[in-house]
């Protein structure tokens, strides 16, 4: 009870130093070990001192287990690491990267795509604050966020984990990590990890650095670049990361002319850790130590090695663990890894926990339950819907709008599979990793908003997918919902970057037959062919908005709350002049960054 470590009142840096002095070897490598939830046992947590836990998306309790359902499962895991020697805290992590969204019944807010075409700095702030909330209460302490990555290619399966193509729209969205971990006192030393209390959660940046940058939009693959221009770009964002006390740092599976991240000294050292002044720990991603192997015979020990010598301090291994732990074990033993840099990354850990309240607070705290989904915060996604909606074109003359729609007309037409499916609305890293359709958690579809929003004496029919003449019936006009299905990570690469599911053709039909407002729901930009832009009376760009899509959107189309988005992406006319963006030579895009309507047909400025 004497130790310094113990005492909440002692200033950090002395809790480190004494920690570590008591540590073994075999706890400190502990410690930088992140395991998956489902190969964690109280007896390997407790004897190996384990450092983190996650989940992976779509690994929880049970299928569909709630906040109240999680905690206890935490604490059961955190309960066994406090009985270990030393009494060490873990780090429960979860990809809480738009609400806390593997978990059922969660606030899901719009992916990072749409909040970027919001360019409203305290709304991010504010949704951090929220998911930060909804995350406790589920008893977990960490999150994978936010992904300051700049797109600079739709192509890429992850374009909608960015806030946008242009660094200072993404630096601008990076309020969110206050809102995560609340914010620093006036002069706290910027790249220091900060927690201001039970209510924040530990945020992590990610991925370092360009991985938004790669040829051809290809997940996992290259960036060629200079230094400058991957520091202008690609960097940026992170400055301002560390300027609010980002506690941790993920690095990226991609690659910088050539080299892949997660073996790079150069850039996770000499760059993020000596001179941008980060002194959180570098996370790896998952299996990313695996991605190093290589067909000319590296093996997993040669890419412990590698990894750790760049510069990791935490791997994410998730499910080998045990390889893992002896790999390392015999590398530090041999001198391959000299003691020096296993006592920087084991520092940097625990800079984090003490810095996060972790050592005092480790278990949840069930009265943050009454936050999950509450009034407040389904008001504040549904505020984040509409003020990410991109109005791209109202009517076939800009001096008669379409919208707003009349809500009192007799007959409305609902079309698209998109307009009833909550998944489709949410996207990927939602209930699971790569996200399913249906009704996958509670929420609103841009259906059910419509028919409780129109007039008593209006009929609303719905077709998933009419096919040949509409049936005779006159409807005043339609509304067509199409889209992207669900993807995440290479699985989202494209390379045609057409509408899914004959969303195009499916809009043609309709559009010949009636009026009609097309709602895309899409995570990029999409391929839209001057035929259909013609044949269309208004074009709503509405991204992935979550559980309170339908409400935010029927806000905006019916007229209760102005358009205010703006395109936080260029809008291709086709994808051979990708990659394009504002500073291209040749820009003729079919809608430039920053591009927005208002109801009135005035076009957006700021």
């Amino acid at each position: 009870m004497n130790c310094i470590y113990k005492d909440p009142t002692a200033p950090i840096e002395a809790r480190i130093k004494d920690l570590l002095s008591l540590m073994t070897l075999k706890e400190k490598i502990g410690q930088m070990t992140q395991i998956e939830r489902v190969v964690a046992t109280p007896s390997a947590i407790k004897d190996l001192s384990i450092g983190s836990i996650l989940s992976v998306g779509g690994s929880g309790p049970f299928e569909n287990a709630k906040s109240l359902d999680w905690a206890p499962m935490v604490d059961t895991f955190q309960k066994a690491a406090l009985q270990s020697r030393l009494g060490i805290p873990l780090l429960y992590g979860i990809d809480a990267v738009h609400g806390n969204n593997n978990v059922y019944g969660a606030t899901i807010f719009p992916h990072n795509i749409g909040l970027g075409a919001t360019r409203d700095a305290d709304l991010i702030r504010r949704i951090g604050a929220a998911t930060a909330l909804e995350v406790r209460a589920s008893g977990i302490h960490y999150t994978f966020a936010p992904c300051v990555a700049v797109c600079r290619d739709p192509r890429w399966g992850r374009c909608y984990e960015s806030f946008g193509e242009d660094p200072q729209i993404v630096k601008m969205m990076t309020s969110m990590v206050t809102g995560l971990q609340g914010q620093p006192p006036q002069g706290h030393p910027s790249g220091y990890p900060f927690l201001a209390g039970r209510e924040n959660v530990v945020a992590c940046a990610k991925h370092f650095v360009g991985d938004g940058g790669t040829r051809d939009g290809i997940n996992e693959g290259d960036t060629i670049s200079s230094y400058d221009e991957l520091e202008r770009i690609h960097m940026a964002p992170y400055l301002d990361c560390f300027a609010q006390g980002v506690c941790t740092v993920m690095a990226s599976y991609s690659s910088w002319n050539g080299t892949k991240l997660h073996s790079s000294r150069f850039l996770l050292t000499e760059i993020l850790k000596e001179k941008l002044g980060f002194k959180g720990f570098i996370i790896s991603d998952s299996e990313g130590l695996d991605r190093l192997s290589s067909p000319h015979g590296s093996n997993y020990q040669q890419s412990v090695l590698s990894a750790i010598t760049a510069g990791i301090d935490m791997v994410m291994v998730p499910f080998r663990y045990q390889l893992f732990l002896e790999d390392l074990l015999h590398l530090v033993e041999s001198g391959k890894i000299p003691m020096t840099r296993i006592d920087d990354a084991v520092e940097r850990i625990l800079r984090v926990k003490f810095a996060s309240g972790l050592f005092e607070h480790p278990l949840s705290d069930g009265s943050l339950l009454g936050t999950v989904r509450c009034e407040q915060h389904k008001k504040l996604a549904r505020e984040a819907v509409r003020k990410s909606l991109v109005l791209l074109k109202n009517g076939k003359d800009p001096k008669k709008p379409f919208l707003p729609l009349d809500r009192n007309v007799k007959r409305i037409l609902v079309v698209g599979r998109h307009a009833d499916d909550l998944g489709y609305q949410c996207g990927g890293w939602t209930a699971t990793w790569e996200g399913k359709s249906g009704r996958i958690t509670t929420g609103t579809t841009i259906l059910d908003a419509v028919r409780e929003v129109v007039g008593a004496k209006t009929e609303v029919i719905y077709e998933e997918n009419p096919s040949g003449t509409l049936d005779g019936k006159d409807y005043s006009f339609a509304i067509v919902v199409i889209g992207e299905g669900t993807y995440v990570e290479s699985g989202g690469d494209s390379t045609d970057l057409k509408i899914h599911f004959n969303g195009a053709e499916l809009a043609n039909a309709i559009a010949d037959q009636v009026p009609t407002l097309v709602i895309l729901i899409s995570g990029r930009p999409l391929l839209i062919e001057p035929q259909l832009l013609d044949k269309m009376d208004a074009l709503v760009a509405a991204w992935l908005p979550g559980s309170e899509g339908g409400a935010g959107i029927v806000d905006a189309i019916f007229g209760d709350h102005e358009f205010q988005g703006r395109l936080p992406m260029t809008w291709f006319k086709n994808v051979a002049q990708l990659p394009m963006h504002a500073e291209s030579i040749s820009y003729h895009p079919l809608f430039p960054i920053g591009f927005g309507l208002t109801s009135k047909n005035e076009i957006l400025k700021g």
